[in-house]
């Protein structure tokens, strides 16, 4: 690898006025190319083009998302790499000739003949970028990076791989992005995707995948950039079956919220699974064995009975009068017809909806026995005949979900019925509430009852499911929880991430396989990754002291950082003085800074963080420049990062949580929010799995 002039601090090599001016010269150009294709559309004349204010609504829309997509971000590279190929590629690449070269960024950018300046790093050609080495060069003659300074091109790393004589050696602009510090919301990685990155990125639509990933490995990002690359590879298709994120709260979503309109991706939507299954209010909280209980794949058997015992066999025929005549189906051929409907792979609700025109049927044939030659029409008036609907109704009543959890819940009988075999005595009282509620609107539901009422409702009507869902943050889920995920995906595909050292929740996934079951993905790919892009290397190897205790399964995360990384653990005095004075020491250096304690010393750390001048937010609220600390309670630093982070406290984080394991766990995801170092503080004891 040769090392180009650059003005950027990466070597002491002097500034060249050739090849860095012509690529200075091709980012002006095709930024005015950009704004150009802008221009084009926000010039568009659509008054003579529809035909009625529906449709115009629909393409004034269309057009704004289309101007939103063709920002041109000043502070983000239009292209970040270069691709030299030796042969023109192939058919499906059609764009390229012998020799040609292509300038890979975020989005396509062509000038007005139409031929690309800029190509999509989603584009078939664009591959090579990520996937080509010395060993592969997929037909490469030299790849070219780009260093930037805010949106000015500073600095070019060119890599030979189709010279042999040219050793392999570690991108120093690579690394310098990586090592970038983190200021504000997560940013896109496309610059930095690695081969193994790459390959789940770019996996095909129809198939599920799950990454099981340490801290900093990036399985948050490659989650993001395949909903990208899927939207670009399969646009119209998702157009209309649409995409979901699922973050595990609102701060981790805030966090993320820009990455894909960065990306020019701007209707994806995000949501939480409590977002999900907010069929009512929730107003109360589980005991975690109650939480426990009520997560627990069984409760779908529970429901499902308690559900299906509404239906009760006919003990009377029907007569249905229509004119002078008198029709009667007997009530063995109602009985058939009953148990017809129950054989069948239907949801309650749309058996319900069959039941009246299969009696109606069951009439018609009767009418052509008798000469008659009854149509479709007859048919629907008979199956809203009045002794009809009344025959409906009493053997197929109708069902809300939510008075159905609320039935199980506040009536122990009625549970008894139903779990038996499937629920033993202390868990059936587990889920009872102690005070029943008497309707729907008055009862304190918990998250897990949300879940459940979700449940009863796909066993009613079935739920509407998208072409791609992302679950992030999926160890946490809950056997019913991964459930309700994966009735948002039946039809479509499922991307999986988490870490199963990450698991804090007293249901907390104890396997893939299993998770992966709940979620009607069983045939999902695993795949693992394990380097470390994120954790300094010596904050890493700290934490992963606890791997043993919490996932011993598990390969440590081995971080590729050149930079060891900042890394203190300082014995202080009894209450807030060192942890102050850590946090000063940190802001006096560049980019962002996380204090992270348990949630019992939250308001105190607050309320000395106040009376020291020191201006701080929590999570989700890092929207001003100026305030660089965020203070995090353990309990929602899961998924977050931190240029630096000040640790108060390890032993408390333990202990703030219901077990030990469940705290060592809390730890180690505390213990890896760290990008650029970590200081630790304590006056207490550190737990001794850290010694």
């Amino acid at each position: 690898m040769s090392t180009p002039a650059h003005d950027d601090p990466l070597s002491d090599a002097p500034l060249s006025a050739g090849p860095l001016s012509r690529e200075r010269s091709h980012l002006a150009a095709s930024r005015s190319a950009l704004r150009a294709m802008r221009e084009n559309v926000e010039s568009l004349d659509i008054a003579d083009v529809t035909a009625n204010w529906v449709n115009a609504a629909v393409l004034e829309k269309q057009i704004e998302d289309r101007i939103k997509a063709l920002a041109d971000l000043s502070e983000t590279p239009l292209f970040f790499g270069r691709l030299d190929y030796l042969h023109a590629p192939g058919a499906e690449q059609a764009e390229g000739g012998e020799g040609e070269l292509f300038y890979v960024g975020r989005r396509h950018v062509h000038d007005t003949d139409g031929d690309p300046m800029v190509v999509d790093w989603r584009a078939p050609v664009s591959q090579p970028f990520y996937r080509a080495s010395k060993k592969d060069p997929q037909d490469i003659s030299l790849r070219r990076r780009f260093g930037y300074t805010g949106g000015d091109l500073t600095a070019y790393e060119d890599e030979h791989l189709s010279d042999p004589a040219e050793a392999a050696v570690t991108s120093k602009l690579l690394q310098q992005e990586i090592e970038r510090p983190r200021v504000g919301p997560m940013r896109d990685i496309v610059a930095t995707i690695q081969p193994e990155q790459d390959e789940i990125v770019r996996a095909g639509l129809s198939g599920s995948v799950c990454v099981q990933g340490g801290p900093g490995t990036g399985k948050t990002a490659v989650g993001l950039h395949r909903v990208a690359y899927l939207l670009y590879a399969h646009r119209e298709r998702l157009a209309r079956t649409g995409t979901l994120v699922i973050g595990p709260n609102r701060s981790f979503l805030h966090y993320i919220e820009q990455v894909l309109p960065a990306l020019g991706e701007l209707a994806v939507r995000q949501a939480t699974v409590d977002d999900l299954v907010a069929h009512v209010e929730v107003r109360g909280a589980d005991e975690a064995a109650t939480a426990v209980v009520k997560g627990d794949a069984r409760m779908a058997e529970v429901l499902r009975r308690a559900l299906y015992s509404h239906v009760a066999m006919p003990t009377e025929g029907i007569v249905v009068v229509r004119g002078s005549r008198r029709w009667r189906v007997p009530v063995y051929e109602l009985e058939e017809i009953v148990r017809e409907l129950l054989a069948r792979d239907i949801r309650y609700g749309a058996a319900r909806e069959a039941l009246p025109q299969r009696i109606a049927h069951a009439v018609l044939v009767q009418m052509e026995r008798a000469g008659e030659a009854p149509d479709d029409r007859v048919q629907n008036t008979v199956a809203r005949n009045a002794a009809v609907k009344a025959a409906v109704k009493a053997v197929w009543p109708q069902v809300d979900p939510a008075k159905l959890v609320l039935r199980l819940l506040s009536d122990a009988d009625f549970l008894a019925e139903h779990a038996e075999g499937v629920l033993d005595a202390d868990e059936q009282k587990a889920v009872l509430w102690v005070r029943p509620a008497r309707s729907v609107k008055s009862a304190r539901w918990s998250p897990a009852d949300t879940v459940l009422i979700d449940e009863a409702t796909d066993l009613v009507e079935r739920t509407h499911s998208l072409g791609h869902v992302v679950l992030d943050e999926a160890q946490d889920l809950s056997p019913m929880q991964y459930r309700a995920v994966g009735r948002r995906c039946t039809t479509g595909s499922a991307t999986v991430l988490g870490d199963l050292a990450q698991g804090t929740t007293p249901w907390a996934t104890r396997s893939w396989s299993e998770a992966l079951s709940h979620l009607g993905k069983g045939e999902a790919v695993v795949e693992e990754l394990t380097a470390g892009f994120r954790v300094p290397t010596d904050v890493i190897a700290y934490a992963s002291r606890l791997l043993p205790h919490i996932a011993p399964g598990l390969t440590p995360v081995a971080s590729i950082r050149e930079n060891p990384g900042f890394f203190e653990i300082r014995a202080a005095d009894a209450g807030t003085a060192g942890v102050l004075a850590a946090c000063r020491e940190l802001l006096e250096r560049e980019g962002s800074v996380g204090l992270i304690a348990a949630d019992a010393r939250v308001p105190e750390l607050a309320a000395a963080l106040e009376a020291a001048g020191i201006g701080h937010v929590g999570p989700g609220e890092e929207n001003t420049p100026a305030v660089r600390l965020t203070l995090v309670p353990a309990s929602l630093a899961k998924g977050l990062e931190y240029d630096y982070v000040v640790l108060d406290e390890p032993r408390a984080v333990v202990d703030g949580e219901p077990d030990e394991r469940t705290g060592l766990r809390r730890l180690y995801v505390a213990l890896t929010r760290a990008v650029s170092g970590l200081v630790v503080t304590h006056a207490t004891g550190l737990p001794p799995q850290l010694d």
